[in-house]
């Protein structure tokens, strides 16, 4: 049986490269990764910290997730831009499109990254590094950002490739190379050992990852239960999973983001839930489509994947009712986990917003004085910002919601 070939492509530095090139098109003089910068949250609605920093800016000392606040300390001169999550999503699927025409095995990974399984691509091209090295390179000249490629037999080792040194990089591991490039690394380097985990590892003596390779079996799933399994085979390199492309049944459209680091506050979870319901309302109205379905996706610290959905008689493509179903499917499952990606999706998607009202015309009214607001809020944001103007009753919804208690 022939190896398979995995590519593990990641953008380097996206939020900030993003931005970047946006600036630059809307005829910013700086290259921002090229001077002491970093995309940070708004102080205002308690998300002011670091979100991606430029090679300056991490020169200083500023790391991701540190407060405005403590990074101005730091670099007195520093430039903050806020972050733009519709522009990310599109140059997230103006790559993904692209990366297709290489394989149409693809599995988006995050909004900056995603595996190509290019075992049947083989025969078309000399070598796989060189056919690496020609997509990055053209992802540079054509979209004007770097990327890294990881090469390996299998998506675990493919993912910690892509990683052994930035930017602009093609690197391989191969399972002949694993002794030579895996075993050396501190454990937790390890794909999916987190902090924690590895403190508890280092107790044990175990710092290396062939350490962990040839730790007891019995043991690491005493200490670990089931993720001490995966912590052993993935020292071994041993990943059998397929490059799967997530299709949901239902037509969807979705917004999921990896944390900078690993959250559980709910307020703070709850204010992504609310940005990103924001933005795929603003999509849904833009499409002239309406949601009877909002779901939301947890994934933990633990790599854990976990997700809950509630579903409304009469589709709709108003924030306010779609934030209420948000809040409420946030509140009744989320498991106060370590949360390291969070995504909402409106799925059920149609044309047709035909209601199935029962007795009250005064509610119809509503409804259409509702759509009328939501259009001129709309109008006002496309024309000057997407958040120069906000209704008055999202804000309350938030506050109501996060007075409520829900015991898990």
């Amino acid at each position: 049986m022939s190896k398979r070939i995995i590519f593990h492509i990641d953008v380097n530095n996206a939020f900030l490269s993003w931005t970047a090139v946006l600036l630059l098109k809307n005829g910013y003089k700086e290259d921002i990764r090229k001077i002491p910068s970093i995309i940070g949250g708004d102080e205002k609605t308690r998300r002011g910290i670091v979100l991606a920093k430029s090679p300056i800016a991490k020169k200083h000392g500023i790391q991701t997730a540190e407060t405005l606040y403590s990074a101005r300390k730091k670099c007195p001169g520093l430039k903050i831009f806020p972050p733009d999550y519709r522009w990310y999503y599109e140059k997230s699927k103006e790559l993904m499109d692209y990366l297709r025409k290489y394989s149409p095995a693809l599995e988006q990974f995050s909004v900056d990254e995603c595996f190509l399984d290019m075992s049947g691509m083989k025969y078309l091209y000399d070598s796989p590094t060189e056919l690496a090295s020609k997509i990055k390179n053209d992802i540079k000249k054509k979209f004007g950002y770097t990327v890294n490629i990881g090469i390996g037999n299998n998506k675990l080792c493919a993912k910690m490739a892509s990683d052994f040194e930035k930017p602009d990089k093609v690197h391989t591991l191969f399972n002949e190379e694993i002794e030579d490039k895996l075993w050396p690394l501190p454990v937790n380097d390890l794909f999916m050992c987190g902090r924690r985990t590895s403190e508890e590892l280092n107790k044990l003596h175990i710092y290396t990852i062939k350490d962990l390779a040839f730790a007891d079996s019995k043991m690491l799933e005493r200490k670990f239960k089931t993720q001490g399994k995966y912590l052993k085979e993935a020292a071994l390199g041993i990943d059998d999973s397929k490059v799967e492309e997530h299709k949901s049944k239902n037509p969807s459209i979705s917004i999921s983001e990896t944390l900078p680091h690993n959250y559980k506050d709910r307020d703070k979870l709850k204010e992504i839930v609310f940005r990103q319901t924001e933005e795929l309302c603003r999509e849904l109205r833009h499409k002239k489509l309406y949601t009877k379905t909002v779901a939301i996706t947890f994934k933990n610290s633990f790599f854990a994947t976990y997700s809950a959905q509630a579903t409304t008689t009469n589709p709709t493509d108003n924030t306010r009712k779609i934030l209420e179903m948000a809040y409420k499917v946030f509140d009744e499952n989320y498991r106060e986990d370590e949360i390291r990606l969070i995504g909402v999706r409106l799925a059920s998607l149609t044309n047709n917003n035909n209601e199935q009202l029962s007795i009250f015309d005064t509610q119809k009214e509503k409804n259409k004085n509702d759509d009328r607001v939501q259009k001129t809020i709309d109008e006002i944001n496309n024309k000057f910002g997407k958040s120069v103007v906000k209704p008055a009753s999202l804000k309350l919804i938030g506050e109501k919601y996060s007075k409520k208690s829900y015991k898990q």
